[in-house]
């Protein structure tokens, strides 16, 4: 039976005329492609090649042969290209939902990940309570990456595997056009113009709750939900806030990031993912997501 390989490298020997040239473009040695070309011979039972001291010279036979495996190769390459495109496409596909301050993270992953695998992910973005609700019965999600601040009343089904992926620490965030206020003792910052998180919301209720543990009543100037919007305001010098770290990355100048070791408060990130739809490509993933 013909193989293939030796078909490559019988078009390429008569392309470039000679076993050498062939073996140096293919990656053999002049050895290996001369047992090619004779077992070739011994297969077809025609001399292919005129055999000299430092050279050979195809037959005619072996030009016909090389132009009728020039079409038979490229059927092969394209009929390879469509059995992986169709294993490409049979590929479960992960969808994932993710909350929107991991978002950078997610996207630096992406980057790296070849085309055919970014063409089989699907995602939600939204808050933790928005996608547990898409994660129950006949929900659309396989899994999510989600947060919990404190013990809020975050809750989900027990049919859901939860994995720990890591503690993001909130930072004081003040507008660097504010003076100095080193070293940021509890009684420097009562009176400070606060951007909070909107009334209800569990973030809100545990950074207040906290902030008066210290009696810090905040003079809250803003509410928002969105750490982007709120680090531009910061920077334009509305207000200071609590921000997580995973929401730092990459952040404007404008801003001056503190350390508060005396208010030691971060949010767990943790997966929720339906068992029966933990596939090695989404665990892959969330791997890749761990930090």
């Amino acid at each position: 039976m013909l193989k293939p390989e030796h078909l490559r490298t019988l078009r390429e020997v008569v392309r470039l005329g000679s076993f050498a040239a062939a073996a140096n473009r293919l990656g053999y040695t002049s050895s290996a492609v001369s047992q090619q070309m004779a077992s070739l011979e011994r297969e077809t039972g025609v001399r292919l090649f005129e055999r000299f001291a430092h050279s050979v010279l195809p037959t005619s036979a072996a030009e016909v042969l090389a132009r009728q495996a020039e079409t038979l190769l490229a059927d092969i390459e394209r009929m390879v290209a469509t059995v992986r495109e169709v294993h490409r496409n049979s590929q479960p596909q992960v969808r994932l939902g993710v909350f929107p301050s991991i978002c950078d993270l997610l996207a630096s992953v992406l980057r790296d990940l070849e085309p055919e695998e970014r063409a089989g992910i699907r995602l939600s973005v939204a808050e933790p309570s928005q996608l547990i609700a898409r994660l129950g019965a006949g929900g659309e999600m396989d899994a999510a990456i989600v947060y919990q601040v404190g013990n809020s009343g975050l809750s989900w089904p027990s049919t859901l595997s939860r994995r720990w992926v890591a503690e993001d620490r909130y930072r004081l965030v003040l507008p660097r056009a504010w003076p100095d206020l080193s070293p940021h003792r509890a009684e420097q910052l009562v009176d400070l113009p606060w951007i909070m998180h909107h009334p209800g919301s569990s973030d809100a209720s545990l950074l207040e709750a906290l902030l008066g543990h210290w009696k810090l009543h905040p003079r809250v100037v803003c509410h928002s939900d969105d750490f982007k919007v709120t680090l531009s305001l910061i920077g334009a010098g509305l207000g200071a806030a609590l921000i997580p770290d995973l929401a730092l990355r990459d952040h404007s100048p404008d801003v001056v990031v503190v350390d508060l070791p005396w208010l030691n408060i971060s949010r767990s990130i943790f997966t929720l993912a339906r068992p029966e739809r933990e596939s090695a490509r989404l665990q892959t993933l969330l791997d890749k997501l761990a930090f």
